[in-house]
Parts: C-alpha cells; sequence; structure tokens
C-alpha cells in the first residue's frame, strides 16, 4: 500500500480537481527547510490569506509571505519529503503549474475528491493527437491496484476519467479541447513527469480489502 501523504495540509483539506487558473513560476529558492516557490498567478482573481491551501500542480500547499516588494504573487514552502515524492523540485522560472484553491461547503463538486496528497510520480509514454487527444502514462506499479477503467484519477491537478487501464501496467486518458485550453496538459511531452493521486474512495476500498477483510477472513477460518 501507499502510505497517505501528509506534507502540507491538513487532512480536511479538499480540492475537487477542476483547475482554476494557470499561473507562473517566477522563482525557486533554495531554503534551510526545502524550496521556496514565487509564483505569479497572472489573471487569477483569487487573493489568498496567509495560512491558506493551494493546489500547485496538484500539490496542497500553503501560503507564505510573499519576499518584500513583490505583492500579488503566491508565495509557498516545499519541505523535502514534498519535494523528494512530487515534481515541484523540477519546476524552474518560466513553468506553467495548475492552480486550485480550497474547496468550501459552496463549492461545486464537478471533479471529484481531491486531497493534494500526491501518491505518486508518473511518466508520459505516448500522446497521441487525432483523432482525439489521448496520453498514456506509466505509474509506478504500486499505483496499479487503485485504478479502473472510467475510474478517477487527478494528473497535475486535473480532476480525469480513466479511458483505459491496460495489463502492461499503463493508463490513458482523453483530454478535451477545454482541458488542453484551461491547463498545462498541453505542455505534455514523451517522458515528461507528473503528480498523481489515485481516487481517494479506491483507496479507501483497497485498504480495506487488501488488510481488514484478509484478516477478518483468516481468523474466521481459526
Amino acid at each position: 500500500m501507499i502510505p497517505p501523504d501528509r506534507r502540507g495540509c491538513t487532512l480536511d483539506t479538499m480540492f475537487t480537481g477542476l483547475v482554476q487558473a494557470v499561473g507562473r513560476i517566477a522563482a525557486t529558492t533554495p531554503a534551510a527547510s526545502g524550496l521556496c516557490l514565487l509564483v505569479d498567478p497572472l489573471n487569477w482573481p483569487h487573493r489568498p490569506a496567509l495560512g491558506d491551501s493551494i493546489a500547485v500542480n496538484g500539490v496542497c500547499l500553503t501560503i507564505t509571505a510573499p519576499p518584500s516588494g513583490q505583492p500579488g504573487f503566491l508565495a509557498f514552502d516545499a519541505v523535502p519529503e514534498t519535494l523528494a515524492k512530487t515534481t515541484l523540485q523540477t519546476l524552474q522560472p518560466g513553468h506553467r503549474v495548475n492552480l486550485e484553491h480550497a474547496a468550501t461547503a459552496a463549492t461545486l463538486f464537478g471533479g471529484h475528491m481531491v486531497q493534494g496528497h500526491v501518491d505518486a510520480v508518473g511518466t508520459v509514454e505516448h500522446i497521441q493527437t487525432h483523432p482525439e487527444w489521448r496520453v498514456t502514462f506509466r505509474p509506478p506499479d504500486a499505483l496499479l491496484p487503485f485504478l479502473a477503467p472510467k475510474g478517477s484519477i487527478c494528473i497535475d491537478g486535473v480532476s480525469l476519467t480513466l479511458a483505459e487501464v491496460s495489463p502492461a501496467g499503463l493508463f490513458s486518458v482523453a483530454l478535451i479541447p477545454t482541458t488542453l485550453e484551461l491547463t498545462t496538459l498541453a505542455d505534455l511531452r514523451v517522458g515528461s513527469k507528473v503528480n498523481l493521486e489515485a481516487d481517494m474512495i479506491a483507496k479507501t476500498v483497497v485498504n480495506y480489502l487488501q488488510n481488514f477483510l484478509a484478516h477478518t477472513a483468516i481468523k474466521g477460518g481459526t
């Protein structure tokens, strides 16, 4: 099983995987605590407060105070654990990133329940652009039990439906023009690394079947 992630956000923080804006990395600064990320939100009208949670390419991060003289920018601290298990360490100034603020009780859940706790980093294996735009990914083997055709997956913060899961350990998603226009997924190339978060309901069910149900069956047979 993939252990639950505990990086940067509280357990009750939720997202929907519906990207609200695409920002741009303004600066990355090494720090004793890991890496400081400065993001230009571009035209995003949302203005988070200090301590608010924002999903950056699917990673739940906490707003910190931006450097002096740079109001309007979003500042985050990414700790070593986050950098080791996500793609944030590869970001450079100029890179585009998907942004979403935490869901509230009034949020329309048009995507699916996303925690911003990245399970694994996957790799783009193939990109097909005709007759539809379809991208094939290779996830780590440990993620495969949570993937099912027509199930949900979060890729770099984007809620998507699994179009196909193959016995070869690959999965693919179909991308509509709106997704390509309003997120960074059109930037993907073969070999690109992406943050993956499996559906939390699938993870709960698999965890129960692998651990509790099997244990109960063993006890019942003794």
